[in-house]
């Protein structure tokens, strides 16, 4: 596309348009699961999915925005331009046989419109997606420096920040990073917060996988994310909790080179419970072939400090002009406002868009 910034939203009412748009003038159906609580602006909020291919295709690749709320801006970016450039086989450049794209946009509406990580539930959804009839997984690491993410006051004192500092200094930089954000399951108004039911939005997503994925025999996936690693750059991480290497080989196979968070190679770490796991879930006939595209915005202590400055004033209830203040800053840290940014995200996220479809034909049905 001539322009990449003009697929670019500034809010979540104005990224639901243009991705309602694209699929009108592809004459695509669009369906939306309302939620019954407001926007930010008193706008509508929606799980709009749009399928564009044959309802009986054997293979389905998904592409998914807002997982995490106001890191939406981005996957709805990709999605509309993916959309725009027509149906699957003039995308792919090819034909391409049996095949279906389903686009899942702002699974997390309420937190992309309140300029949240978390859904209105303060569940950060990709620790949501696991068996809550079991039991529940355990952090402990978190319960020791909960109060100190999110201490009485902000900025935190010199004295909470040096004992942060320190713990972060004995358990390592990856002790760290899991210790905030594998996930926890015992601190509900706290960081990363798996929730003790299934969310809205999980409950949401599970069945549209039902009524589109059931019938396929091969699945891949796109999770679009922000907010980790090196600016601009779209890391492609392996997305599965089956760890055969046969599934690792034919994601690189489709994508090339991957990440791990089970090798320590990824950006990211382990968590409870990723969106993954729900389409596992859902759809247990078909194999699955996934990615989580995560692309960098700002130095990871910038991110993580927006994070929690964002995540306190919701906590401690600060005035209006704070929080506002706040949630600006998140959504600046997750989403930055620059051409440069912008153009490398939509050629990565097309790239990758393009190799998932050409995969899917390689593989048998």
């Amino acid at each position: 596309m001539a322009d990449a910034a003009a697929l670019f939203s500034s809010s979540y009412a104005q990224a639901r348009q243009r991705f309602r748009d694209a699929a009108c003038r592809r004459d695509l159906v669009v369906e939306s699961t309302v939620l019954d609580l407001a926007g930010a602006d008193g706008e509508e909020l929606a799980i709009d999915v749009v399928r564009d291919g044959p309802a009986d295709a054997a293979r389905l690749l998904i592409v998914i925005s807002g997982v995490h709320g106001v890191e939406g801006y981005c996957g709805s970016a990709v999605q509309t331009g993916l959309l725009e450039l027509g149906p699957p086989e003039s995308a792919a450049g090819k034909r391409v046989r049996d095949t279906a794209v389903l686009y899942i946009h702002a699974v997390n509406p309420w937190g992309f419109s309140h300029s949240r990580r978390v859904t209105q539930e303060n569940v950060d959804l990709n620790r949501n997606c696991i068996d809550f009839d079991a039991p529940l997984p355990v952090n402990a690491a978190y319960g020791e420096i909960h109060d100190l993410l999110l201490p009485e006051t902000w900025p935190p004192t010199p004295a909470d920040a040096a004992a942060l500092a320190a713990y972060a200094e004995r358990v390592g930089p990856k002790g760290m990073q899991r210790a905030v954000s594998l996930g926890q399951y015992t601190y509900a108004d706290g960081m990363f917060f798996g929730g003790q039911a299934p969310t809205w939005s999980n409950r949401a997503l599970r069945a549209i996988l039902r009524r589109h994925g059931r019938e396929c025999r091969q699945i891949g996936s796109i999770d679009i994310h922000t907010g980790l690693g090196p600016y601009g750059h779209g890391e492609r991480i392996f997305a599965s909790p089956d760890q055969d290497a046969n599934i690792l080989e034919r994601a690189q196979r489709w994508w090339g080179e991957l990440t791990s968070v089970h090798t320590g190679t990824s950006s990211s770490v382990p968590m409870t419970g990723p969106v993954q796991f729900a389409q596992f879930d859902e759809c247990p006939q078909a194999q699955h072939t996934n990615i989580c595209l995560e692309f960098g915005t700002w130095p990871a202590e910038q991110v993580q400090q927006a994070l929690r400055a964002e995540h306190w004033s919701w906590r401690r209830g600060a005035d209006a002009n704070r929080t506002a203040a706040a949630r600006a800053a998140l959504k600046a840290a997750f989403y930055p406002d620059a051409a440069d940014w912008k153009a490398a995200i939509w050629r990565q996220g097309r790239e990758a868009f393009v190799q998932a479809l050409i995969g899917l034909q390689r593989v048998p049905v």
